[in-house]
């Protein structure tokens, strides 16, 4: 008689391939190896994939900045040496526990989210994120540009913009109009470099800091208005609610008094 094979690996290898065990055990051993192989793969590779995205969404905002009329040239003269931080919106400095790279886990958090009253959301969103992420060029020990990512709804729906502010946090640089859903050819033509040229040297606030910043009807008629578009007044009126919700006290206001307080 036989005797029985005392190894439990060269039993399992004995037993014939159409046995259900066997090929059962295999498929649990391949997927367990796989599963092993992915996980170590990913913790080895999440450095990498980290700085590429910081690489990839640094070159993203350098190609909107050069979608911006004149900020080519801006960027040139003050060294072009861009850098990013993450916000809390709400006490106006930088985020002690959020980053760039946790930042989109961290706006997947409801709670992370602040519902806006009627009258305060006057751009339309409902709701607006504790954190943002700003972009800033620094001269010095000074903020010589400051770039803020803004949000508002407009005719057609949501406009995505970011927007250039000057060192003196008081006279818009340029905007970028990087996302919109109005009516191609009325308040579709936002994104056409000529109208968001007329933004460049327009003042937010008057000598008492009131916010005045508008789009006018027609033609801009002072140093606070920007040229409306015909035809697109909603869309116009969409644009100055969201500068106005933005730089407010729901929105960059916080963060905008802190630099001016030197904290930032």
């Amino acid at each position: 008689m036989a005797e029985t094979d005392r190894n439990p690996w060269r039993r399992f290898l004995a037993l014939p391939n159409e046995s259900r065990a066997k090929t059962l055990i295999v498929a649990f051993l391949v997927a367990s190896i796989c599963a092993l192989l992915v996980s170590g793969a990913t913790v080895l590779l999440r450095p990498i994939q980290t700085a590429n995205r910081a690489a990839e969404e640094q070159a993203r905002i350098e190609a909107l900045l050069r979608g911006i009329p004149g900020m080519t040239d801006l960027l040139a003269q003050s060294g072009g040496a861009l850098s990013t931080v993450v916000v809390e919106l709400a006490k106006g400095r930088a985020a002690s526990d959020v980053t760039a790279a946790t930042l989109d886990d961290a706006l997947a958090d409801t709670s992370n989210w602040t519902a806006l009253e009627a009258s305060a959301d006057i751009a339309g969103l409902r709701q607006r994120p504790d954190f943002a992420q700003i972009f800033l060029l620094r001269e010095g020990g000074d903020i010589s540009l400051l770039l803020l990512p803004l949000t508002g709804q407009g005719y057609g729906g949501r406009i995505d913009a970011i927007l250039a502010l000057r060192g003196d946090l008081n006279t818009i640089a340029g905007i970028a109009i990087t996302g919109h859903s109005e009516t191609p050819g009325l308040g579709g033509r936002i994104e056409e470099s000529s109208w968001q040229s007329s933004f460049a040297g327009t003042e937010l606030r008057d000598a008492s800091g009131d916010l005045r910043f508008a789009v006018a009807r027609g033609e801009a008629s002072g140093p606070y208005e920007v040229d409306g578009i015909t035809g697109a007044t909603r869309t116009g009126r969409g644009v100055a609610n969201m500068v106005r919700f933005w730089l407010g006290p729901d929105g960059y206001g916080p963060l905008i008094r802190a630099i001016e307080r030197g904290e930032f």
